[in-house]
């Protein structure tokens, strides 16, 4: 018998594990879930008899390996750090492994030991990366096989919430990871534009953010996504003259939170600067006389150095968070990234009946027969319910697919990988929309 091996039930796993029960259902094989609490991994397999529910200490070698030795293939939705130390013993094993997560140096390290294994080892298999890849690449080599030149490529995606739940004047709610939203752009941005390389320091990631219409959604503004350029030669875009990844947003919120940047609300070192502070209040205090030497209110920050027809709707924000309450600091808050967090989980949550919402759009410019064309290729999906979220959906699906037509044989592509290749992205995007995952194209 097979066996699909999950590590971690959290927000992200609950679509992959559904779709895994009905899988291991109608093939009869097994599906393992692994959390390091017994109590969510028995949430998510709910009793399934083709399921196992296991707690398990990931820190620890021999719990891990032991998983992974009875598994036929491993996927991991552990936080990325993690993934080595499973990538590791999937090595030593002999295990294929599927992550959602983005290749890190940990994972490269392990390159050549993966090809000569003859393992899979399948990462950027979720959402963002994952479909971006596949549907981008389906649409480039569809473009290439025409005889077409591409001069331009902008792929956008982002998790945000649905119209219909939209009740905060950030006009966001939390269907993922909430660190990684606390520290999205820390990283900086670079990417092509017009044949110039753009490179952009954390401080400027979120100012004056362009925005775009799709569809009757209300409009979006981007930001650019990390390091754009290393995905250049991945897609075989070398001659393309503009090339660009990136993150939608509602437009408010890349406002508000370019000066939550600013302020240096997402700092994860300056745990002195929390030691002195009792209150949000002092906190914010603290933080406005670091910003500019002098002590100054959030709304004389504002008439300083923030456009003056946004005054008010950055004020919204900030009332929202409370962030400059009387209220105590938490006493697990260490940095005022913690502090940033503590309160989005507070006051951006997902409320049972709410509904969260999937957008990405991929624009392309050709030349074709000296004309010029361009695709705009948009996806949207909503989500069910805080549980069953389209963040949920989007990224659990293809890891779940990826791993059922490898264990059917269907994917025979060996060593390390990304979804860029047509073995990979034809059927796993054929499978993606009879689940509803179904992207709309228009061409000019």
């Amino acid at each position: 018998m097979k066996t699909i091996l999950v590590f971690g039930a959290g927000k992200s796993a609950t679509v992959l594990i559904d779709y895994l029960k009905d899988v291991c259902t109608s093939h009869q094989w097994q599906l393992i879930v692994a959390d390091a609490n017994l109590h969510t991994a028995l949430s998510k397999t709910n009793n399934h008899p083709q399921t196992k529910a296991v707690e398990v200490n990931v820190t620890v070698q021999e719990e891990r390996r032991m998983l992974i030795t009875d598994a036929s293939i491993v996927i991991s939705l552990l936080p990325p750090h993690l993934h080595v130390h499973i990538a590791k013993d999937c090595v030593a094993v002999g295990r294929s492994l599927l992550t959602a997560s983005y290749v890190d140096d940990g994972i490269k390290n392990l390159e050549a030991e993966i090809k000569s294994k003859e393992l899979l080892f399948l990462c950027e298999m979720g959402l963002d990366p994952g479909i971006d890849h596949m549907s981008a690449m389906q649409l480039i080599d569809g473009i290439k096989a025409k005889g077409g030149t591409i001069t331009s490529f902008k792929s956008h995606c982002g998790g945000l919430v649905a119209p219909d739940s939209d009740n905060n004047p950030w006009h966001y709610k939390i269907s993922w990871n909430p660190r990684n939203i606390v520290m999205a752009g820390s990283a900086g941005a670079t990417y092509k534009l017009n044949n110039e390389i753009i490179q952009k320091q954390y401080n400027n990631v979120f100012e004056d953010c362009e925005e775009l219409q799709i569809a009757a959604l209300p409009p979006l503004a981007w930001y650019p996504n990390r390091d754009s350029l290393s995905y250049i030669p991945l897609y075989h875009l070398q001659d393309t003259a503009t090339f660009i990844r990136t993150t939608l947003r509602y437009a408010d919120f890349c406002k508000g939170w370019d000066v939550v940047v600013h302020l240096e609300l997402t700092d994860e070192k300056d745990h002195a600067l929390i030691a002195n502070c009792k209150s949000f209040a002092d906190w914010m205090e603290q933080k406005l006389f670091k910003a500019k030497q002098r002590n100054i209110s959030f709304r004389m920050y504002l008439e300083l150095y923030v456009d003056e027809a946004d005054h008010e709707k950055i004020i919204q924000q900030f009332e929202f968070l409370e962030l400059n309450s009387l209220e105590l600091l938490p006493a697990h808050v260490k940095c005022s990234a913690d502090i940033v967090q503590h309160r989005l989980e507070q006051k951006l949550a997902l409320k049972p009946a709410d509904k969260d919402m999937i957008v990405m759009l991929h624009e392309i410019d050709y030349a074709l027969n000296e004309q010029q064309h361009s695709i705009k290729s948009s996806l949207i999906v909503l989500g069910e319910d805080n549980l069953r979220t389209a963040m949920a959906k989007t990224v659990g699906l293809p890891l779940g697919i990826a791993a059922k037509l490898i264990l059917e044989e269907k994917i025979k592509l060996k060593g390390l990988h990304i979804p860029t290749h047509k073995e990979i992205y034809e059927p796993v995007l054929l499978e993606l929309a009879r689940n509803e995952v179904v992207f709309k194209e228009t061409h000019h």
